[in-house]
């Protein structure tokens, strides 16, 4: 895996999952991605002391869904972080524009309205094979910075209650 563009080799000793839970929603669209960079989140986690029954797996439609399950598992409580998957591809329509940016939007939203972090592990590329290179866990790895950003936002919350 390169730290190419990333944080994750910097953060990989720093952090500590010991008695955090963690939520990690999961879009179907795109799945074959998707369901890979949720594998990287899970294994980073229990790598880092999450509990394997702390994490809690939740799959939606798509990227578009990702936000208003955000935000019921929010409200809902009883987890230290939540961390949302999806892939969204730029097409020769617009749709990328308004999926991509409402998801990444509401997401944000949802992170400032609740006491909770809400980490954006939505890959936004221009092509599939950029998408590929960002999910593999031997390449770009999007899916273990996803899990090392929520453990260090959770541990901050911690800190700063």
């Amino acid at each position: 895996m390169s730290d190419r563009g990333s944080y994750s080799g910097e953060l990989s000793e720093a952090v500590d999952g010991s008695g955090m839970r963690i939520a990690v929603l999961t879009a179907r669209f795109n799945s074959d991605l998707t369901e890979q960079m949720m594998g990287s989140v899970c294994r980073t986690l229990i790598e880092k002391g999450v509990a394997d029954e702390a994490v809690d797996l939740y799959r939606v439609p798509g990227a578009w869904e990702l936000p208003q399950a955000a935000s019921r598992l929010a409200r809902w409580g009883g987890v230290d972080a939540i961390i949302a998957i999806g892939v969204v591809i730029r097409g020769d329509t617009p749709h990328f524009d308004y999926i991509a940016g409402e998801c990444a939007r509401g997401l944000g939203q949802v992170a400032l309205d609740h006491d909770v972090p809400v980490i954006f592990g939505v890959l936004t590329t221009n092509t599939a094979e950029q998408a590929e290179e960002r999910a593999d866990p031997k390449r770009m790895d999007k899916g273990r910075e996803a899990a090392l950003a929520a453990l260090e936002m959770a541990a901050f919350y911690r800190r700063h209650r």
